[in-house]
């Protein structure tokens, strides 16, 4: 566990050091991550099909809101589909108009949440983001998770149905108008799945946001075991099909993403928990308070040696220098004091035969 906590600083302070160059390039990925998806579930349009022209739209959303990306995103799927059949076009344009309306009207910053919804989807994985920001965001987040999922099950119903509609016997644009609406909207697995992925977020949200301990490991699981009753009830009620072992896969795989996420978001320790109370002129307050995991990364510190052989040669012979003339400085003081003390008996016995001729 502690090397895994080192981990996590390092990485979210390798994160907070180059956080400007870090979010032009989850921009990128998560652009070409959709465009690419939408080539290859709905590619109609050969020469939208080249990878250079996703490489360049994705550069280009890199450097501009996540919101751009989606309405290229949706530009790009109508465009496929007017390849294919000129009406669907039409009424995917009305579709995705709404859907935007819907978008900014509600949650204009959860643009990430639009896009990967769709990509959940088509991985089977879908409840991965509605678990996941349950954890993270507000119950706000159920309209592009809402609108991700539809735009999902769109595209699949368009890869179905749109070439088949090119050359169909249906003459009226009328009739194929009404056609396209009645069989996208006809559609009980895709207002199912709505269900259960927005009550998804929201319990998890709900759970999460209680004061027991633990509270974001129940909602995990919660959640999932949620998503599991909800879509087998619907097998029963609606009588929709479900690929079970499909569904129990992905909410597995779901669920360990979000322990990942909460491992980096809210790893705290239970065991140290405390409780205080106080008041003020006005009330009184319990406040309970959980200490977050945290652990000091070592900091490596590298000395940088530099050998300067001249430098080291010039300090060489000055050490020798101060070192002769100490020697040198310490004869003269040793040969002073030897012909100090010679001169010392001869003036004694002068100083004693003056005395005595006196």
């Amino acid at each position: 566990m502690t090397i895994l906590l080192e981990f996590k600083e390092r990485l979210k302070s390798f994160y907070g050091n180059y956080e400007i160059y870090f979010r032009p390039l989850i921009r990128f990925a998560v652009a070409a991550l959709t465009f690419f998806m939408i080539t290859q579930e709905i590619g109609f349009m050969t020469r939208l099909q080249n990878p250079a022209i996703i490489l360049v739209l994705a550069l280009v959303c890199a450097f501009l809101p996540i919101n751009v990306t989606m309405l290229v995103a949706a530009a790009l799927i109508v465009a496929h589909l007017s390849a294919a059949s000129l009406e669907f076009a039409l009424v995917m344009l009305a579709v995705f108009l709404i859907l935007i309306l819907l978008y900014f009207r509600f949650s204009p910053t959860h643009g990430y949440v639009l896009l990967l919804t769709p990509i959940a989807c088509v991985l089977n994985i879908p409840f991965a983001v509605p678990i996941t920001m349950g954890l993270l965001a507000s119950p706000v987040v159920a309209v592009p998770i809402a609108c991700g999922t539809a735009v999902a099950y769109l595209i699949e119903y368009a890869k179905k149905y749109a070439s088949s509609m090119s050359g169909s016997d249906i003459d009226n644009m009328f009739q194929k108008y009404q056609y396209i609406i009645e069989h996208s909207l006809n559609n009980k697995e895709m207002f199912l799945m709505i269900v259960v992925l927005v009550a998804t977020a929201v319990l998890v949200y709900v759970i999460r946001r209680l004061t027991v301990d633990y509270a974001w490991m129940i909602a995990i699981a919660a959640g999932s075991v949620a998503s599991v009753v909800i879509m087998l009830s619907g097998d029963y009620i609606m009588e929709v099909p479900v690929d079970i072992p499909t569904l129990v896969m992905g909410i597995l795989i779901s669920a360990l993403i979000a322990f990942l996420v909460r491992f980096f978001a809210f790893h705290v320790d239970y065991t140290r928990t405390e409780r205080v109370q106080f008041e003020d002129d006005e009330y009184y307050y319990y406040v309970k308070a959980v200490p977050k995991v945290t652990i000091a990364t070592k900091e490596k510190s590298v000395k940088k040696i530099i050998v300067n052989r001249k430098k080291d040669t010039d300090q060489a012979s000055f050490r020798e220098k101060a070192e002769g003339g100490k020697k040198g400085k310490a004869l003269a003081e040793e040969k002073a004091a030897e012909e100090t003390q010679d001169k010392a008996p001869a003036e004694t016995g002068e100083t004693a035969s003056e005395k005595a001729d006196e």
